[in-house]
């Protein structure tokens, strides 16, 4: 067996729109963000990840900085796969004789298309995947969870990513009503990047606005515990000189505002479609929250004040997918049910 397992290499992929994380032999070995600096000229990879991301905003023209995934799923299949191609050598990047094979469990969006699940397939087995197998985001964040998706109760995750939301009740290892909307962390952003452009007159790049969003985005107008201003740097729009603007917690609130109540029209959506023996099981257990979204402030109060169901926030809810994913890597024949 130690030779089998010495020629191939087992990983458990979570390709996010605005994070890929790797696990391998059960822990996280890559954290980055799914973006790739390409050079023009010569079509070869210039950075990856955390180095690409500082790079946003700030290339010449010759080099061009990409994110491969728009709304969970794959907008440019070549940058795709040097990406997956070159976070995979950040998992052993001494130099080998030979390529170990790869066998991968790869998340994708429930709302995922047959020619879109077949665009990551392809982008994985060239990038060197021998048994590519694909799970659900929800159910791999209900994995991740610690919830038993194979018991005969019904169990609702919500899971906020960078390019959708999914949302689905799971019951006796299956996806009883899911919803997939593309509203998400990059909207969110979006709305903030708008925010700042009306009401301040000032221009910021997606990364700051990314920071806004971090450092004072907030769910609701009235928090316990507000976090302090954030201050903005950025030149004025109409005058092009520099700007200093502090930004507030309840500024944010107000301009996420219409994001969020389709986030919660969604989740009211798929309560209307799921059967009643299981809608009584999430009004007693709850809903939870995964995602990167998870973390905005107050959203689980507010979700709770309009619902009148409680919400609970997973354990470390950014790695909740990946771990669900690794889970399944580990148990592939235990939840075969559950691969495509």
């Amino acid at each position: 067996m130690g030779l089998f397992t010495f020629l191939t290499q087992e990983i458990a992929i979570d390709l996010g729109t605005a994070n890929t994380i790797i696990i391998h032999n059960g822990k996280v070995v890559v954290d980055e963000p799914s973006v790739v600096t390409i050079d023009m000229k010569t079509d070869k990879l210039v950075a990856i990840g955390e180095k690409a991301r500082q790079m946003q905003g700030k290339t010449h023209a010759n080099l061009k900085t990409i994110r491969p995934l728009q709304d969970g799923v794959i907008a440019d299949f070549n940058a795709a796969e040097q990406m997956i191609r070159g976070m995979i050598k950040m998992i052993n990047p001494k130099k080998r004789f030979f390529s170990p094979a790869l066998k991968m469990v790869i998340c994708i969006p429930s709302g995922s298309t047959e020619v879109e699940i077949r665009a990551v397939r392809d982008s994985s087995e060239h990038a060197g995947g021998r048994d590519v197998y694909m799970i659900y985001e929800p159910m791999a964040a209900a994995i991740g969870i610690g919830l038993d998706v194979e018991a005969p109760e019904g169990n609702m995750v919500v899971d906020i990513g960078g390019g959708t939301t999914e949302i689905a009740v799971i019951s006796l290892g299956g996806i009883v009503t899911n919803k997939s909307i593309r509203i998400a962390g990059d909207d969110l952003t979006a709305d903030i990047l708008e925010y700042m452009r009306h009401q301040h007159n000032i221009k910021i790049g997606e990364r700051t606005a990314e920071d806004i969003k971090i450092n004072v985005g907030s769910a609701l107008s009235e928090l316990e515990d507000p976090p302090a201003d954030y201050i903005v740097r950025g030149p004025n729009q109409m005058t092009a000189l520099p700007i200093e603007v502090p930004v507030s917690y309840q500024e944010i609130a107000h301009s996420l505002d219409k994001s969020i109540s389709k986030i919660e029209t969604a989740i009211i959506s798929a309560l209307e479609q799921t059967p009643p023996e299981l809608y009584a099981d999430i009004v007693t257990r709850g809903i939870w929250l995964a995602g990167g979204g998870a973390l905005l402030r107050g959203l689980d109060k507010r979700l709770f004040d309009k619902i009148n169901i409680p919400f609970h926030i997973a354990d470390d809810p950014l790695r909740a997918v990946a771990r669900g994913t690794g889970v399944a890597l580990k148990n592939v024949e235990k939840f075969a049910f559950l691969l495509r």
